[in-house]
């Protein structure tokens, strides 16, 4: 039994981790008592499952030996029907564990950083940017989340060039991912006296926050400049010099922030969004490899992808990585988006489940 010997394995594995958290020589070294700590939770719940697993695998042993040798009518009867049950009980119990041996992304439970910009499409790319935000932000709303602007880049109309969130609270980056990719509209912009639809276009990329001992940041290797804050003018205006850019040297990365009226406020939060970005850039150079051998029904590395169409004349939504369309934009765009998710997730575990 494949199954078995691998759940035995991971047994082992949750006994010696056991006893590395317990051992005192490791007290001292926080770092890995968090590693060791995060590892237990997810392999918990495998092991709670094995145990169920070994219960049910014992009973049937046990009624087969009774259906092999009793000649108790009552008694045969009786593990007849327990059979049935516990069969049906061991594939259920198979199938959850074989979900739940699917290696869980380290960075599901971390904060994100999403970045928004307009795409091709002009005036109506930076007004469907405006909308993405918007959505995103009612979404964070929804789920309990919060969410903080770092940066905003504003353009004629309401409509945006580019915005940059911090978004915090449980599970946002494992919920938030898959929505890295070109997002294309669809509708007849309020300035089209023809009532012709364009279709024009914005693009998400979503990070995982990173934490201190995730990036080595050199500060030595970043260029500090600090400017004024622009505006519309009068109040608005910053006088004082408090926007901060960050130029990372060595890759070229170029962060600001300037939404605070605190110059080290700014300086922290252009901070975060730069150590995010430096630590996708070395895991999608870690995963590069992975991703060339195993094409994914989710394309989440592939962000020149157009991953959905957002039809406005016919109410329609479209993820194309899945096939999945639904007749519900006007709510969608109020932030009901769980459904697309939860349909993606699920297309993810099923194609990695293969793997397993």
């Amino acid at each position: 039994m494949e199954l078995y010997q691998k759940l035995k394995e991971v047994k082992a594995k949750f006994d010696k981790i056991n006893e590395q958290l317990a051992d005192p020589a490791n007290l001292n070294n926080q770092e890995k008592l968090v590693k060791l700590s995060k590892e237990r939770s997810h392999l918990s719940d495998i092991v709670e499952t094995f145990d169920e697993y070994v219960i049910v695998i014992n009973n049937l042993k046990e009624n087969k030996e009774i259906l092999d040798s009793s000649k108790d009518k009552e008694l045969v009867e009786i593990a007849e029907a327990e059979t049935e049950e516990l069969e049906s009980k061991q594939e259920e119990l198979e199938e959850k564990i074989k979900f739940l041996l699917i290696p869980k992304d380290p960075d599901d439970d971390k904060p994100a950083i999403m970045e928004i910009r307009a795409g091709t499409g002009g005036d109506e790319a930076g007004l469907f940017a405006a909308d993405l935000l918007r959505m995103y932000t009612r979404y964070s709303e929804i789920k309990g989340w919060k969410y903080e602007l770092i940066d905003i880049n504003e353009g004629a109309m309401g409509a945006i060039k580019e915005a940059v969130l911090n978004i915090t609270g449980i599970g946002v980056y494992g919920n938030l991912k898959f929505e890295s990719g070109v997002h294309r509209v669809q509708r007849v912009p309020e300035t089209e006296a023809s009532g012709r639809v364009h279709t024009s276009a914005a693009s998400v990329v979503v990070l995982p926050e990173a934490e201190d001992v995730e990036v080595d940041v050199d500060p030595n290797d970043i260029r500090v400049d600090v400017y004024r804050s622009g505006g519309a003018g009068g109040q608005n205006v910053n006088k004082v010099e408090t926007a901060i850019r960050l130029t990372h040297i060595p890759t070229g990365i170029v962060v600001q922030c300037q939404d605070e009226r605190s110059q080290l406020k700014n300086r922290q939060k252009a901070m975060k969004v730069l150590k995010a970005r430096l630590y996708d850039m070395k895991l999608q150079e870690h995963n590069s490899n992975i991703a060339q051998q195993r094409k994914t029904i989710v394309k989440s590395g592939d962000r020149s992808d157009k991953i959905r169409t957002y039809n406005f004349p016919q109410n329609r939504v479209t993820d194309h990585r899945i096939g999945l369309t639904l007749y519900n934009l006007s709510e969608v765009m109020e932030g009901d988006i769980d459904e697309l998710i939860e349909k993606i997730k699920i297309a993810d575990r099923t194609e990695k489940l293969k793997a397993v």
